[in-house]
This record gives C-alpha cells, structure tokens and sequence, in this order.
C-alpha cells in the first residue's frame, strides 16, 4: 500500500510539472478598475492570482538608470535619451511614479513563489546593450533574487550576454526565427515565440522538448489558442488574461 501511494505523489507530482503554466504580460493589469501596464500595481496583481510569472521589461536612460517600460517612449520622451530626472516629472496613467528597476525588484521580491520573468529590451548598440545586461544582472544579484529571476530578449546578444553572466540563468530567445536546434546550439535554455510561429512551425514544440528546451509562447490572449497550444504540450504561455487562463 505504501508503495502504492508513493507512485500515486510522483505520478501527480509529474502531472503538475507537465502543465502548462500561466505568466501574467507586464503583469496583470487588465483588472477592473483596470491599472497600467508594467506599474507596481501590475506586478502586485499577479502575485495575488497565484500563477508561475509575471513578465515585465527593462530598459536603460541616458544617465544610466535601469526603469521598466515596455515601447521606447515614456510619454513623448525618448527613454534612452532622456535622463531619469525628466521621465519621472511624467507619472504613469494609474498615478504612479514611474517605476525603476529597482522599485520593480522590491515588489517582487515581496512573493517569491512568483518568478520574476525580466525581459531585456534591444539596445541600440552592442556596447549598450552588454552594458544594459551587467547593470541588470548585478542589481538582480546584489538583492538576491537571482533564483527567482528568468531572462528573455528579442536581442541574440542580450541572451548570450546574459548566459556568459551566470550559466545557471535560464534564458529565452523571443524573435522567432531560430529553430530549437539552433537555439540548442547557441546555448540559450528555450524559445518564447509569439503563437503564430509555432503554427506555421508545428513540430517546433515537440521538438523543442525532446532537446531539453523550455517551451513559451506570447501574446496568447485568445482560450481556443491557448487549449491548441497546451494540447501540444507547450509548457508555459504569456498572456494578457492570466486570470481566464489559469484554471483552463
């Protein structure tokens, strides 16, 4: 009997890690009242849904401050060529200040259950860019939270940058064109393709998994996409609506 209930654990054990989990798209911030996206509300959000992730993304200023913001812009300022002082004068819609990296951390921190899932935005320059990953890298370090902290970029050098960081990080490629073998072979951990790359590639998920890659995919706001997906097997999805999703 005992044997008996110790392989019922690890078959369930094996079932929860075969599914397919839920990451909140800068966080979950389609709520009603609804928030801003990447605002430490956000992030307070999907921490309280109680789902593997929530995704958020970083980018530098000109004086060297790590903030998080999704487009180039903040307001109709230039982040990279606007320093820190100018963009916080400009708060975000929900009222907030304008969040840095560091601000961001400190939230997170607050639930480590959740992973910290930290997309690096292309810098214009491979000097930026590997500037940009040291700055993040030691900040995540130097407030402990590298265990709880994964990485994914549409920039090449920022996933390599980031792997010759720590080898243990594990880090996502998102633009696409790789194939697995290929994201095997430049030593990167998993593709996270937007769905409509692995519909055209239908093998990609598959295959991907018999290499030992993490699976992921975004924008993935739609519930029949979502089911097709997990019924491939993929093992994580980045959404907009981690709240419908999670219980699917």
């Amino acid at each position: 009997m005992k044997n008996f209930i110790l392989g019922l654990a690890v078959l369930s054990t094996v079932a929860m890690k075969a599914q397919t989990q839920i990451i909140a798209h800068r966080g979950y911030w389609q709520t009603q009242p609804p928030t801003t996206e990447n605002s430490l509300k956000s992030l307070e959000n999907a921490q309280k849904l109680k789902i593997y992730g929530a995704e958020f993304d970083v980018r530098m200023t000109k004086d060297g401050v790590l903030v998080v913001n999704h487009d180039e812009h903040h307001g109709k300022m230039e982040i990279s060529e606007t320093n820190f002082k100018e963009l916080e004068k400009e708060k975000l819609s929900n009222g907030e200040n304008f969040p840095t990296l560091k601000d961001y951390l400190k939230q997170g921190k607050k639930d480590p259950a959740l992973q910290l899932i930290v997309e690096i935005k292309p810098d214009k320059t491979k000097e930026k860019e590997d500037e940009l990953v040291q700055k993040t890298v030691k900040m995540i370090k130097d407030m402990k939270l590298d265990g709880q902290s994964e990485f994914i970029s549409f920039s090449l050098n920022i996933c390599k940058e980031l792997k010759k960081a720590d080898p243990k990080f594990k880090v996502q490629y998102l633009n696409g064109e790789l194939s697995p073998q290929e994201i095997k072979k430049e030593g990167l951990d998993g593709l996270d393709y937007h769905y409509s790359v692995f519909e055209k590639n239908p093998t990609w998920i598959s295959e991907a998994k018999a290499l030992g890659l993490i699976t992921n995919s975004w924008t993935v706001n739609d519930v029949t996409v979502y089911e097709k997906l997990k019924g491939q097997g993929i093992g994580f999805i980045t959404t907009n609506i981690p709240d419908q999703l999670k219980n699917k």
